[in-house]
């Protein structure tokens, strides 16, 4: 399968008050609100992560963010309020580190190594 984007959803109880959530942890508002249950941050030219608000599913998602530098995100995303888990180590790969948004879903920030 050749794929040429990824849009990449999690679902919360209310879309308005997950978004100013998701605004602080990104750092920026949503890219555009599609409609009344969603809001859409585009995070790089071929993804994008999207909210959509559903009382009866909100809470079960993970998503999973990769960062050149976990140590500096994480210091910006604490600056806005919002405190990451502790780092793990992946052994051969990286590291990473999990928040957890107000409804209950997991979002990695990740540091991959280059293989040696």
């Amino acid at each position: 399968m050749d794929t040429t984007y990824v849009f990449a959803g999690l679902v919360v109880a209310n879309r308005d008050r997950a978004a100013a959530w998701y605004e602080r942890l990104l750092g920026r508002p949503p890219t555009f609100l599609p409609n009344d249950a969603e809001a859409v941050w585009q995070l790089a030219g071929t993804a994008s992560v999207y909210l959509l608000a559903d009382p009866d599913r909100a809470g079960r998602g993970v998503v999973a963010l990769v960062v050149d530098d976990l140590d500096a995100i994480l210091a910006e995303i604490a600056g806005r309020g919002i405190v990451a888990g502790a780092i793990e180590e992946i052994p051969g790969a990286g590291r990473k580190a999990m928040i957890t948004d107000p409804d209950g879903n997991e979002v990695a920030i990740l540091e991959i190594r280059a293989a040696s």
